[in-house]
């Protein structure tokens, strides 16, 4: 039997949930609460409580926040978050933090369900469109254009920016005018430009 706690601060919400999870034969709704303070004030040792649908905006302590102090008081708990927000680094922090598994609350109940049960028999479950964001968050990202500069031509764009000449820029680096010449014809081909202008430009954009 899955014994089920919701944190949902939206009291129709966690009504429906609550009112669902109960009509299931293999689910029992144990505990519910608004935030995390009332969970943790609520919650009675002993209880057979082992999975957890919670929510990350609340009132008071956020889930994020929250999840160490649940973890604390049921280590072995099983927290799903069933959550508004999508976006890659609250996933992420979310995993980091101990959620199992991370829903969509667009997502429709018998996919809750059975991202419930996939869970109680020890897995774990995405929404597809969640588990794109928490690939493409862990993926290689994309190099700015900057990056296929080397450290010396990055210092001479930076010259640029500052208004040097070439003369005052070999200056500083201790390198011949004919040298910051040869590099700004190679940061040229490099970022695809063809005056000292656009390179300021990239640089003032974060381009490079």
């Amino acid at each position: 039997m899955i014994h089920l706690g919701i944190i949902e601060d939206e009291t129709s919400v966690r009504e429906n949930l609550q009112i669902y999870f109960d009509d299931q034969d293999e689910m029992e709704v144990v505990q519910t609460a608004g935030s995390v303070e009332e969970f943790l004030e609520t919650y009675s040792q002993g209880s057979p409580l082992n999975t957890l649908l919670l929510d990350i905006r609340l009132p008071g302590l956020s889930g994020l926040e929250g999840m160490r102090n649940i973890k604390s008081l049921i280590p072995e708990i099983d927290i799903i978050i069933l959550s508004a927000y999508d976006d890659s680094d609250t996933i992420f922090k979310a995993i980091c933090a101990g959620a199992i598994s991370y829903i969509s609350k667009r997502t429709e109940l018998p996919k809750i369900k059975d991202a419930i049960m996939m869970v109680n028999r020890g897995g774990a479950y995405m929404s597809p469109s969640i588990a794109r964001k928490v690939f493409d968050h862990l993926g290689p990202q994309p190099k700015k254009e900057g990056d296929v500069l080397t450290p010396r031509q990055q210092q001479i764009v930076q010259g640029l920016v500052d208004g040097l000449s070439y003369k005052m820029i070999a200056d500083k680096y201790l390198i011949s005018v004919e040298t910051v010449r040869d590099h700004i014809k190679k940061i040229y081909k490099k970022l695809q430009v063809n005056s000292k202008a656009e390179v300021i430009r990239k640089k003032l954009d974060g381009e490079i």
